[in-house]
């Protein structure tokens, strides 16, 4: 359908090169938007860059480190110089940091969890933000977690910095309604990428007896967030703004603490 199709809207994607950011970046290309993807490491982002393009799609790579404010305003000058809009914002980037006991927590720790998953999600929603609102227009997709709103108590830190990006979305939706900006927080439970995969996190899809396990009992593919980023992204989603959108299926880590 075309109204799920980005075509010539610009999209800045944070984690670009990341599990989930990688799908949201190639979804978006495939389905017409022009992507910049950005993240610290400069080689990965080339390298999601070159299969964009091998793929007929346009993509630019932006080294940006999103807790430094000038950083991100040069990703936003990059993308304006490159493409002419910034018409979508994914704010990707994250970071689980280390598990453990509150009381082991340090605060240089707290810090660093907070300033990637929040204070980033923050500065470059304003940098792209101020862009928006010059063109009266625009779609800010923050990711947040289902530990933003159920709590993870081995993951204080990222619990906390994602129930303030939901706040954050919250806030900005409200503000920014009168210029045209549709805010939405999209809200992954586990989700079965390739590293969760390499450290054994995500559940065998078959059960002690060898069977098959049901589809909905196991955690969704970094695939099914893009596409509801997507949606999201597009013009079918013009009516939709400060929502929280959970992606999970009916695993009991996504639903219980224990």
């Amino acid at each position: 359908m075309s109204s799920f199709r980005i075509d010539g809207k610009t999209a800045i994607v944070t984690d670009g090169a990341g599990g989930i950011g990688t799908h949201i970046a190639m979804t978006y290309a495939k389905a017409g938007g022009n992507v910049v993807i950005a993240s610290r490491n400069k080689e990965n982002l080339d390298k999601v860059v070159a299969k964009i393009e091998s793929a007929g799609g346009k993509a630019l790579a932006v080294a940006t480190d999103i807790t430094d404010q000038g950083q991100v305003e040069n990703m936003v000058k990059e993308a304006m110089d490159t493409f002419g809009s910034v018409d979508i914002l994914v704010n990707n980037a994250g970071s689980w940091g280390k598990g453990g006991l509150p009381t082991d927590l340090s605060l240089e720790h707290w810090n660093e969890i907070i300033d990637v998953c929040l204070t980033g999600s923050f500065l470059c929603a304003i940098a792209a933000g101020k862009v928006m609102i010059e063109q009266q227009s625009g779609k800010i997709i923050n990711i947040s977690s289902t530990a933003g709103t159920k709590g993870n108590p081995g993951a204080l830190h990222y619990s906390a910095a994602k129930a303030g990006v939901l706040s954050l979305s919250n806030n900005l939706s409200f503000m920014w309604a009168k210029h045209n900006i549709c805010v939405n927080a999209i809200l992954p439970g586990l989700i079965a990428t390739q590293m969760l995969k390499d450290y054994n996190v995500v559940p065998s899809d078959k059960d002690k007896d060898g069977n098959p396990v049901p589809r909905l009992e196991l955690p969704p593919d970094p695939e099914d967030v893009a596409d509801l980023a997507l949606f999201l992204a597009s013009s079918a989603s013009d009516s939709i703004t400060g929502e929280q959108i959970p992606i999970r299926r009916w695993c009991k880590i996504d639903r219980f603490w224990q």
